[in-house]
C-alpha cells in the first residue's frame, strides 16, 4: 500500500485532474459561447435532472456520460453524425466543469485532438447570462 492506505500508483481525483488538465485546453464561457456559434460542438453531458431543472444550451447536443464514448467513434454503429472527423472542435460541458475535463481528455486520446471543456462548467455559462432554453421545471431533483 502507499500513502493514506491506497494502492501504490493510486491518484486522488484532485491529482488526476491536475494531470488531465495539463494536457487539454479550457475555454471561458464566453469563449465557448463564440466557438459554439462559429461552428464548434458543444456536447453536454450533465444528467437528465440537471437539464430538466436548470435548462440546456441552445444548439448543444446531449450525450450521457455512460455512452459517451460510443457518440463520437466514428467505428461505432452508435456514433452520433455531428462527429463529422477529428479536426472538429468539441466542446466538453458538465455541471461544474470537472467531469468535463476528464471527459475532454478521453475524448482527445480518441482522436479528438481539439476537444477542450468548458472551466466552471454550465454554472459558469448561466453566472455570464450566456443563452438558455428549456427551464420548464422547478421540482426536479439533482
Amino acid at each position: 500500500m502507499g500513502r493514506e492506505g491506497r494502492p501504490l500508483g493510486a491518484r486522488t481525483v484532485d491529482e488526476l485532474l491536475e494531470r488531465v488538465r495539463a494536457r487539454i485546453d479550457r475555454l471561458q464561457p464566453a469563449e465557448a459561447a463564440r466557438r459554439l456559434a462559429d461552428g464548434a460542438l458543444l456536447v453536454d453531458i450533465r444528467p437528465v435532472e440537471l437539464r430538466d431543472r436548470d435548462g440546456e444550451v441552445p444548439g448543444s447536443v446531449v450525450v450521457d456520460r455512460n455512452v459517451l464514448e460510443w457518440r463520437p467513434d466514428q467505428a461505432s454503429p452508435y456514433r452520433i453524425p455531428e462527429v463529422t472527423g477529428s479536426d472538429l472542435e468539441v466542446i466538453v460541458l458538465c455541471n461544474q466543469g470537472y467531469s468535463s475535463s476528464l471527459v475532454a481528455d478521453t475524448l482527445r486520446s480518441m482522436g479528438l485532438r481539439r476537444a477542450v471543456d468548458v472551466i466552471g462548467g454550465f454554472e459558469a455559462w448561466v453566472a455570464l447570462g450566456l443563452p438558455v432554453v428549456g427551464v420548464a421545471r422547478t421540482d426536479a431533483v439533482a
